[in-house]
């Protein structure tokens, strides 16, 4: 539980720092005398970079403990995020940021190995998921109070508020945080990196839940739902700025206790009836929310079941994952799987944008939701062919 309390709140922190950026990107372009594109090519460039060096963990965790990425990586998070205050030009600035980003990426598959290590597969679904949610705490907290402190002391003094508490996380990580080195020995006995890519990719199984999660990204939370929902609010339906951020609060706030219940309940139901009634619920709030209109009272209501449904599956298909996986190859996978999950989002988030950019917003938008309900209506199928029998034949060993 110590070390599920510490990486959830690294996690939040991690989280903290994305809804922060672009706050500190509206400061910063009229500073250092940018536009919005040269905004738009560093968010870019570290998704990009932060997506593709999340495979490499599956060679660093062989080596060295997850203990140790985890916290030289929050180290440097830390330090890297309260690091850009010194920055007095932009490609300054974007060294640090990109810096920072790149060394947060351990966050999920090293720490979500960690979590499977130490917990039985019975709470490992909670463990996941609180994990999860405590990076959307995160999201959900800082806009408010980020939007404060750089209207009342600016935008230097408060990324350095933002690091400090990342790096001392991490220190405690590394005092506080047990390993008993099961899974490093257990993948070094099954051989070469390349062999355990091999058995990760032959697993049917696997292959199916990357393929969901590759799927479901089309219409997940946050990172994709939560982007376009304030501009369908704003630019189809014409609301007003106070409504749009009242229901934007309303869609993220679920984000927090969504996947802790879910998390409980797929620890007695099982993970696959969790995952497909997150998916169709999803896909009925999605089509409710672009029937609705501007129907006050079902726009609502639909706001209050996206929140509810979309953003869950996640950090079950990732419970799933750990079931499914044997504790050799357990890094392998969540490293293939997280690096999967990043590039497709992105990809879902530029087919989204073209389309908009060809239909116009007001066209185009609703033809995104669309979409999304039926991405998340065909990663069920790519669910229910997946086999649970590994779940009670590969129990990991649970660290002291």
């Amino acid at each position: 539980m110590r070390t599920l309390w510490l990486l959830s709140a690294a996690h939040a922190l991690n989280h903290a720092q994305a809804a922060l950026l672009p706050l500190v990107y509206l400061a910063i372009i009229p500073e250092f005398h940018i536009d919005v594109a040269a905004i738009a090519l560093l968010a870019a460039a570290g998704n990009i970079m932060s997506g593709l060096v999340q495979l490499s963990y599956s060679a660093l965790t062989r080596v060295f403990s997850r203990r140790s990425i985890l916290s030289v990586g929050g180290v440097i998070f830390g330090g890297g995020m309260a690091a850009q205050a010194l920055a007095g030009t932009f490609p300054q600035f974007a060294a640090w940021n990109l810096i920072s980003r790149v060394a947060a990426s351990p966050q999920h598959p090293v720490g979500n190995g960690l979590l499977s290590e130490q917990f039985p597969t019975e709470r490992r679904g909670f463990a996941i998921s609180a994990h999860i949610a405590g990076g959307n705490v995160g999201t959900v907290a800082v806009p408010l109070l980020g939007a404060f402190l750089i209207a009342t002391f600016g935008w230097r003094p408060t990324v350095v508020v933002f690091g400090i508490p990342a790096v001392v996380i991490a220190v405690l990580i590394w005092l506080q945080v047990g390993e008993s080195g099961a899974d490093r020995a257990a993948a070094r006995e099954r051989g070469s990196l390349r062999s355990a890519f091999g058995a990760v990719f032959r697993d049917r199984d696997l292959v199916l839940v990357f393929a969901s999660a590759a799927m479901g990204g089309g219409a997940r939370g946050l990172g994709v739902l939560n982007v376009f929902v304030p501009l369908y609010l704003t630019f189809v339906l014409h609301l007003d700025t106070t409504t749009v951020a009242l229901m934007y609060t309303v869609l993220v706030v679920a984000s927090v206790p969504g996947p802790l219940v879910a998390g409980w309940l797929s620890d007695r139901w099982g993970r696959k009836p969790l995952i497909i009634g997150a998916y169709i619920g999803g896909a009925i709030s999605l089509a409710a929310f672009v029937l609705a209109g501007d129907n006050q009272v079902l726009l609502w209501l639909s706001i209050v079941a996206l929140s509810l449904f979309n953003f869950v599956e996640s950090p079950q298909l990732q419970a799933l994952l750990s079931d499914l996986t044997p504790p050799g190859l357990r890094d392998a996978a969540f490293s293939a799987y997280f690096t999967l999950a990043f590039g497709v989002g992105s990809l879902w988030l530029a087919v989204y944008g073209v389309i908009v950019d060809v239909l116009g917003n007001e066209a185009g938008l609703p033809v995104v939701f669309w979409l999304m309900a039926l991405a998340f209506l065909a990663a069920i199928l790519l669910v229910l062919p997946i086999r649970l029998a590994p779940m009670q034949t590969q129990e990991p060993e649970v660290a002291g």
